[in-house]
């Protein structure tokens, strides 16, 4: 995909430490972490139970985390192609969704993009890389460890285009754009009247995140380049609940959605190119 350079002056960009956030402490281990050890069971291997011990025991001894510096947007982007690819389509994101919030007359807010190694401290509690990229509406931020892109390839078998890593941001920038509908905090609201459905929840959550990146890529579609279409496709497929496990998990246990159901809620944004098709996904709740 064929994505302008960023402009540094105009994208949210920090680097993540090793303890808190700026702004924020310790606190409770939030909903967001439930999900990313979810995440981490699924893509890993981890027992999502042991890695919510880890997180809450990180989240009350560890350190609270220093501003980062001086560090110029641009610094951070150039650390290696992984983190300039992921400034380039925060930008580009950024650029296709404010004129959208716009005309819906919805208050929209650039989430930050924040840059880690190993753990970091988020505004949803302490983080590991092995969760893989994972958005955090307590401080509105999209967390990524670019060494994450490597064991993608390696272990999903995602290939090396670029597109499916614009995917993951794609994908998490629409939890961001859940927040600020208010979409996320419906579910979260269903989640708690029905705990029985709150996987299913979830999953229609995940879907309508990946129509979304869906749909950024099909209002810029005049950037799209030969194989994109299939990187995605294959992105889709390899991190969907049935072809992560292999089986091991049953369909009520799904939080993401299936390979199938991952692909044709990609495919539906980006051939409709319309952010109100997405909406039809969480309607059936």
């Amino acid at each position: 995909m064929r994505l302008n350079p960023f402009n540094p002056d105009s994208i949210n960009v920090r680097r993540g430490g090793g303890g808190g956030f700026p702004g924020g402490g310790g606190g409770q281990l939030g909903c967001g972490a439930i999900v990313i050890a979810l995440i981490g069971a699924l893509v890993f291997g981890i027992d999502p139970g042991q890695m919510l011990g880890t997180l809450e025991s990180a989240q009350q001894g560890a350190p609270t985390q220093q501003q980062a510096g001086n560090e110029s947007a641009a610094e951070i982007c150039d650390d290696n192609q992984y983190a300039t690819e992921a400034c380039n389509a925060l930008g580009s994101l950024d650029d296709t969704w404010a004129p959208l919030f716009r005309q819906a007359g919805i208050e929209f807010r650039k989430p930050y993009l924040v840059f880690y190694q190993g753990g970091t401290r988020s505004g949803c509690g302490a983080a590991s890389s092995s969760m893989g990229p994972f958005y955090c509406p307590g401080d509105e931020s999209i967390y990524i460890d670019t060494g994450f892109y490597d064991e993608m390839q390696r272990k999903l078998g995602t290939g090396p285009g670029d597109f499916a890593r614009y995917y993951v941001v794609a994908h998490e920038y629409g939890h961001h754009v859940q927040a600020l509908t208010g979409v996320a905090q419906q579910i979260a609201s269903a989640q708690q009247q029905n705990p029985g459905a709150a996987n299913q929840l979830q999953v229609l959550m995940e879907l309508q995140a990946d129509c979304y990146a869906g749909v950024w890529a099909g209002k810029n579609r005049n950037l799209i380049e030969p194989g994109d279409f299939e990187e995605g496709m294959q992105a889709a497929s390899a991190i969907g609940d049935d072809t992560l496990t292999q089986g091991r998990v049953s369909p009520e246990s799904f939080t993401h959605g299936t390979s199938a159901q991952r692909m044709q809620a990609l495919r539906l944004g980006m051939e409709s190119g319309d952010d109100s098709q997405c909406d039809r996904i969480v309607e059936q709740r």
